[in-house]
């Protein structure tokens, strides 16, 4: 008896205070301030907020002054409200062509040159496997080319094999050589469709020395060129590279912080993010628009940690929150990328990140949580979408592999359990691809309502977070979990 009548007291407890605090989320939310915050985010004055146009500086500097009036504080060693990032926008050349063996490649066809400086001339070819740290060991490449499979065993995601490709450059360089060509080989992946983006101007994270260096892919579905290279068929390779540009853009991250309530505590972050940068300018859709305004992808998650910034500054929780309006995701996650590789928060100290991403929404009854089932802290974010009478659902196209496609798994890579808050969906339907990254994608096309649930339940949802008495940790068996118990140690 003693035991059902304590039971049902923490039960009451639990609900009572989640209904006092949906209540303060209720009472202070301001709808109209939000509304006004996203349709300016979302206006065409930002153009689509392209990470490499000039009119992304009203966009971070409109987040960076409503992130100083909420009364959130700058990260100690940022520049203000900023983490500056050297970025270096490399277009593709007026003339690419390798000849290896009795195969000729050219630019768009069958070759992509990424990234580095024009090069002509006949070099060496030196294979490296997959181009691991241990493949580079020992082997004098001066003069010559190193030539490795795209990613690594089980890093076969879009971020590892760009993120591998500037290690492996790097580790390239130091070792002297002139050039890195990666074969692409994942057949699951249309070369087609890879050479369709890729095969223009690219912006990368500039890493000095090594980024001079000409980063190469070739088509190799046949996993043909290592067996000619061992064979001496293919002992060198003629390349006419020619016309490169490579120009400088700084780019920043936003980012700022609320100190927690709790002694001991307030020395855990938790991390609530979403990317700022949207594809700027596009074809023009039958109504001739052009301005790929990004409402859903990704004005509303902005303004959604936007408002966790108002709420936290008057309401601050047990850990202290950190606030991330990441720079350049639609380039390839690379301004949470440079934060996990240069952080301003030690990373063992970060122990959760709520990241926002997402493509839209086509069911406004619930909120697509990808990442859900993956951490202990699951139950927090479900009873919070709940409490504003939604239903939180896991990942419903996992086939897609939306959770290593967004900011979020460049701190899962460290071990942060880091789930994405997107809008609710069932499936990547016709509704979805009717607005992402179209012209379409306007605030007039959205249920503000729905938006504002999903506003709220965010906030509680990282409320949850920041106040419970245990750290989030994956779940055993995840994929993630060595790492996260590497990060933390045993916890």
């Amino acid at each position: 008896m003693k035991k059902s009548l304590l039971g049902l007291s923490l039960l009451l407890s639990v609900t009572f205070v989640a209904e006092a605090q949906k209540k303060k989320i209720e009472k202070q939310f301001d709808q109209k301030a939000a509304v006004a915050d996203l349709t300016y985010l979302a206006s065409d004055e930002l153009k689509g907020r392209d990470p490499a146009a000039p009119e992304m500086a009203l966009a971070y500097d409109f987040i960076a002054n409503q992130l100083e009036a909420a009364g959130a504080k700058p990260v100690p060693g940022a520049d203000g409200y900023f983490q500056n990032i050297p970025f270096r926008l490399s277009s593709p050349p007026s003339k690419g062509e390798i000849t290896m063996g009795d195969s000729t490649y050219s630019q768009g066809v069958n070759l992509l040159v990424l990234d580095g400086e024009s090069l002509s001339g006949t070099y060496e070819l030196v294979d490296l496997g997959f181009g691991t740290p241990e493949d580079f060991e020992g082997k004098d490449l001066t003069g010559k080319i190193a030539v490795s499979s795209v990613g690594a065993p089980g890093k076969m995601g879009p971020a590892d094999l760009f993120t591998l490709g500037s290690e492996k450059t790097a580790n390239a360089k130091k070792q002297g050589a002139v050039a890195l060509i990666e074969r692409f080989n994942i057949p699951s992946i249309p070369w087609q469709l890879i050479s369709n983006y890729l095969n223009r101007a690219q912006m990368g994270i500039d890493n000095g020395e090594s980024s001079k260096l000409p980063y190469i892919w070739v088509k190799d579905l046949s996993n043909a060129l290592p067996k000619e290279i061992s064979t001496g068929k293919a002992k060198s390779a003629v390349l006419e590279i020619e016309g490169k540009t490579n120009k400088e853009i700084e780019g920043k991250n936003v980012i700022a912080w609320i100190e927690g309530t709790d002694k001991t505590l307030k020395n855990e972050y938790v991390m609530l993010s979403a990317h700022y940068d949207h594809v700027g300018i596009g074809r023009p859709d039958e109504s001739g628009d052009s301005i790929y305004n990004g409402t859903r992808d990704n004005a509303i998650g902005t303004v959604a940690v936007m408002n966790a910034a108002k709420y936290f500054a008057e309401n601050p929780p047990q850990r202290s929150v950190l606030l991330a309006l990441w720079t350049a995701e639609e380039k390839g996650l690379l301004g949470s990328r440079y934060f996990a590789e240069n952080p301003l928060v030690p990373l063992n100290q970060i122990i959760y990140n709520l990241n926002i991403d997402g493509a839209g929404y086509n069911d406004t009854s619930i909120i697509t949580v990808i990442g859900l089932g993956r951490t202990t802290g699951d139950d927090l974010v479900s009873q919070a979408v709940s409490e504003f009478g939604l239903k939180a659902i896991a990942d419903p196209a996992p086939e897609q592999g939306l959770y290593d496609r967004s900011d979020n798994v460049n701190f899962a890579k460290e071990g942060i359990p880091a789930p994405t808050f997107s809008l609710g969906f069932t499936a990547f339907d016709d509704e979805i691809n009717k607005y992402y990254h179209k012209a379409g994608d306007e605030v007039e096309s959205i249920d503000l309502d729905y938006v504002t649930l999903y506003w709220k339940s965010f906030i509680l949802a990282a409320e949850n977070i920041a106040n419970a008495a245990d750290q989030p940790m994956w779940v055993p068996g995840d994929k993630y979990e060595e790492a996260g118990k590497a990060l933390y140690g045993d916890k």
